[in-house]
């Protein structure tokens, strides 16, 4: 077996629409997505992108989001994933009237990588990283407003208490499946 027919899933079992990788700040969402979109040769958009400038300064400052500030940066997650081209997206989509919202605008399937773990766990992954905004004291408010999207329709979730490379082939796997 070639390290290509390894890292890229049969194009009959490759998930056919967009997406989301989903999770708190910390499970790995962009690391995950990234490696997904080389895997299926589709466009990433990291979420966090998309946050207007003053989200990322109250999340700067250790201020939780409002509904209301998600709100406008959830409607340009969506304004991409109606493109007619599947994509792969990092966003938290963290309640079940933002991920219905994103269902609503993308026009053709849309599927949601739930990466979930211990508390522990990810904020020991938050300490380590560097360069985000998001710090480790807003882990617990996010959550305090996850609803578990396990058993909701197209949604797979995947432990990241695990290796990388582990994580991505149980995502992979997962969307094959769907």
């Amino acid at each position: 077996m070639s390290v290509e027919s390894k890292s890229q899933p049969n194009a009959a079992r490759r998930f056919p629409g967009s997406i989301v990788v989903m999770g708190v700040s910390g499970s790995g969402k962009s690391s995950v997505g990234e490696a997904i979109a080389e895997a299926y040769g589709r466009p990433f958009l990291e979420g966090d992108a998309l946050h207007p400038s003053e989200n990322i300064r109250k999340m700067s400052e250790g201020i939780p989001l409002t509904d209301d500030d998600r709100w406008p940066w959830l409607a340009a997650i969506g304004e991409k994933l109606a493109s007619r081209e599947p994509i792969i997206v990092s966003c938290s989509a963290l309640k079940r009237s933002y991920r219905d919202k994103l269902r609503e605008s993308a026009p053709n399937e849309l599927a949601f990588v739930f990466l979930c773990g211990s508390e522990a766990v990810l904020a020991e992954r938050m300490r380590h990283r560097t360069g985000h905004f998001m710090p480790t004291s807003l882990l617990q408010t996010q959550l305090a407003t996850l609803e578990d999207p396990t058993g909701e329709v197209k949604t797979i979730a995947v432990d990241v208490a695990q290796p990388l490379a582990e994580i991505v082939r149980q995502a992979l796997a997962g969307l094959a499946r769907l």
